[in-house]
């Protein structure tokens, strides 16, 4: 009886999933791991340190890059343990309230990423479709406080997340299907009622993936019309050039998310190898690619960068 009674409790641990079939050679698959830990934080951080240090980079587009950056840095540094523990060390068990914590963590960071998405596709919208009142409408003051909006957003939306997980009894089975603790993936464990959890859940992304989602398209559709009045083919592409690295961006953050909430959401039909894979697509894409993206396509820094590591480069000589 008393067996009984423990197994309706929460779990004192859970256990992450490398990927399935390829425990054997999960060894060598952690170096690639490790690779792309070191390019997301090294890169990001030198986006963050060259436009700290350059004047001339302190505009709003480049200020919202270092928002991105940012929050990319957080992003990787919320999966490292466990992504290593389990790749590197071959070590599964989480403590359950170390796993809601990551979890919160994870969700907060990925939400303030969108809102920054969406802040950037704003200001790529003000400099392309009313470019004479960009510096007016995108004062330091507004920026600050597009940041500080982000960050609560996603503070207030994500803690009642943990709180909701908090008061379901965990009677299934522990093992996780990603190596890191994800909230719908955490949920399908209990075996209490889930319906507010999968309500507040549902609510939650509508209200901050897809309303930032549906802006940006919106914030898009319209540059589209404003560079399609412009006469000249030349001013066309020089307007559009702008938007790419934002463009290609949006596009690796929200393919794999929703993907992977879809996968989530009609998991019986998909394989354990697919959700893990876009489990890592859409924890890795964005850090890891983004400073790559702004770095070679963002003349500015790209030639800041170089200067940078030009100098460094003769002090060794």
């Amino acid at each position: 009886m008393e067996l009984i009674n423990k197994s309706f409790f929460q779990p004192p641990t859970l256990l992450l999933t490398g990927i399935p079939g390829l425990e054997a050679i999960q060894i060598w698959i952690s170096i690639p791991l490790c690779v792309m830990y070191l390019i997301a934080l090294l890169g990001n951080c030198i986006i963050l340190f060259v436009i700290k240090t350059t004047s001339r980079l302190h505009e709003p587009q480049y200020i919202f890059l270092s928002m991105l950056a940012t929050t990319d840095v957080g992003l990787s540094l919320s999966t490292l343990p466990t992504v290593l523990m389990v790749f590197l060390l071959n070590h599964r068990e989480i403590e359950f309230h170390s796993c809601l914590t990551q979890m919160f963590f994870i969700h907060t960071f990925s939400s303030m990423e969108s809102a920054i998405l969406l802040a950037m596709a704003f200001d790529r919208f003000v400099a392309i479709c009313n470019p004479l009142h960009y510096t007016m409408v995108l004062t330091s003051p507004r920026i600050i406080g597009m940041g500080i909006a982000a960050m609560v957003r996603g503070v207030v939306l994500m803690v009642p997340l943990p709180i909701l997980l908090k008061r379901l009894s965990f009677c299934k089975d522990v093992i996780l299907s990603h190596c890191y603790c994800y909230h719908p993936d955490v949920m399908k464990l209990a075996c209490g009622p889930v319906r507010v959890n999968i309500i507040y859940g549902l609510s939650l992304v509508l209200c901050s993936f897809g309303v930032d989602a549906v802006f940006i398209v919106i914030s898009y559709i319209l540059i589209l019309k404003t560079v399609l009045d412009i006469a000249s083919e030349d001013g066309q592409l020089k307007a559009l050039n702008t938007c790419v690295s934002h463009i290609f961006t949006v596009c690796i953050f929200y393919v794999p998310l929703i993907v992977l909430a879809l996968i989530h959401r009609f998991g019986t039909f998909t394989s354990p190898l697919l959700h893990v894979t876009m489990a890592n697509l859409f924890l890795f894409l964005t850090p890891v690619l983004n400073p790559l993206v702004y770095s070679l396509k963002t003349k500015q820094i790209r030639s800041v960068i170089y200067k940078v590591f030009k100098g460094r480069g003769n002090l060794f000589k």
